[in-house]
C-alpha cells in the first residue's frame, strides 16, 4: 500500500508541475497544447509499445515444444496469479534479462533473453517470471504510460520555454504574471531534470512492489533474490545493447554497465531489493487452491503435450 500511495503522490506532483510550468509560460494555452501532444504520442505508444519493443530487440515468439520448461513455469504462475496466459518471446541476447509488456493482462507479453535461460536455475527462473507477471497483475504498464505522458508534456513545455526565452520571452510578463526571461530559462533547465527524477522514482517504487508480489506468486522469495544476485554479477560483465528509453522495462537495468547511465538508473539498488526480499515471509499452505490448481493444470497440459 505504501508504494501505491507514493506512486499516486508522484503522479500528482508531475501534474502540479505541469500546471506551474504553464503559468511560467504565461497561461494555460501552451500547457494544454503540450499535454494533448504528449498524450497523443503516448497513446500510440500504449497501444503499440509491445510490437515496437519486441521488434527493437529482435524477439521471437516461442512455442511450448521449443521451450517446455519456460511454458510450464509461466502457466503454473499465471494460474496462481489469476492471469490469462501471456505470449512468450525469447530475445537473442547473451546478457541475462527479462521484461513484460502489453497494454493489459489480456494482451500481455513476457520476454526473456537466451542468456537468462542459460544462467538461471529452475527456482531462479520461476522467481524472474513471477516478477514479470507481477508487473502485469499490478497494471504497471498503464502506470508507466501515464507517467510517460506527464513527463512528455513537461519536456514539451520545457522546449517551448527554451525557445520563448531565446526569442525574447512572452507577453505573459505583464498580462498574466508570467515568470519572465529568468523564469523561462529556469523552467527550460529544471523541468526536464524534475520530470526524469520523478519518473525514476515511480519506476523504482513499482519494482519493489513487483518483487514482493512476484515472491507471493512463486511462494518463495529465494528464487527471485538468487536471480537478482546473479543478474547483478553478470550485468557489468555482459553489457546489453539496450535503448535507454526501454531501460525501465527490464527486471534489472540493462545500462548498469555504463557509468553515466547508472547515475540515472530507473531501478532501485539490487542490494536493497535482495535485502527486502530476505525480509518477506510467505506461508505456503498445502491446501492452497490456487497452488494446487496451478500444479494440476500444468501437469495436465504437459501430459497432453508429451502424448
Amino acid at each position: 500500500m505504501g508504494n501505491q500511495i507514493k506512486t499516486t503522490f508522484l503522479l500528482a506532483v508531475m501534474t502540479v508541475f505541469i500546471v506551474l510550468a504553464g503559468q511560467v509560460m504565461g497561461g494555460t494555452g501552451g500547457m494544454v497544447i503540450a499535454l494533448f501532444l504528449a498524450a497523443g504520442m503516448n497513446l500510440f505508444s500504449y497501444w503499440f509499445s509491445d510490437k515496437i519493443v519486441l521488434r527493437m530487440y529482435n524477439a521471437r515468439e516461442v512455442t511450448p515444444v521449443e521451450t517446455p520448461q519456460l511454458y510450464e513455469i509461466v502457466q503454473k504462475l499465471t494460474v496462481r496469479a489469476g492471469l490469462p496466459m501471456p505470449k512468450i518471446y525469447v530475445i537473442p541476447e547473451k546478457a541475462p534479462n527479462a521484461f513484460a509488456t502489453g497494454r493489459n493482462p489480456e494482451h500481455a507479453v513476457v520476454a526473456v533473453t537466451e542468456g537468462l535461460l542459460e544462467l538461471m536455475s529452475r527456482e531462479e527462473l520461476e522467481g524472474v517470471l513471477a516478477h514479470e507477471l507481477a508487473h502485469i497483475k499490478n497494471r504497471d504498464i498503464l502506470i508507466g504510460s501515464i507517467a510517460a505522458t506527464l513527463a512528455g508534456a513537461i519536456m514539451v513545455i520545457a522546449n517551448m520555454a527554451r525557445w520563448s526565452a531565446i526569442f525574447g520571452g512572452s507577453r505573459s510578463d505583464d498580462e498574466e504574471g508570467g515568470g519572465g526571461i529568468v523564469g523561462l530559462i529556469a523552467m527550460s533547465i529544471i523541468a526536464p531534470i524534475a520530470a526524469m527524477l520523478i519518473q525514476m522514482a515511480i519506476s523504482r517504487s513499482r519494482e519493489y512492489m513487483a518483487d514482493a508480489t512476484g515472491a507471493s506468486f512463486a511462494g518463495n522469495p529465494k528464487g527471485l533474490s538468487g536471480a537478482l544476485a546473479k543478474l547483478g554479477a553478470y550485468s557489468g560483465r555482459l553489457p546489453m545493447d539496450a535503448n535507454p528509453s526501454t531501460a525501465h522495462m527490464f527486471i534489472v537495468n540493462p545500462l548498469s554497465g555504463r557509468s553515466l547511465m547508472s547515475l540515472f538508473s530507473t531501478h532501485p539498488p539490487l542490494e536493497e531489493r535482495i535485502s527486502r526480499l530476505g525480509g518477506i515471509r510467505i506461508e505456503k499452505k498445502n491446501d492452497d487452491p490456487g497452488i494446487n490448481r496451478g500444479e494440476q493444470e500444468a501437469k495436465s497440459f504437459w501430459d497432453g503435450i508429451s502424448r
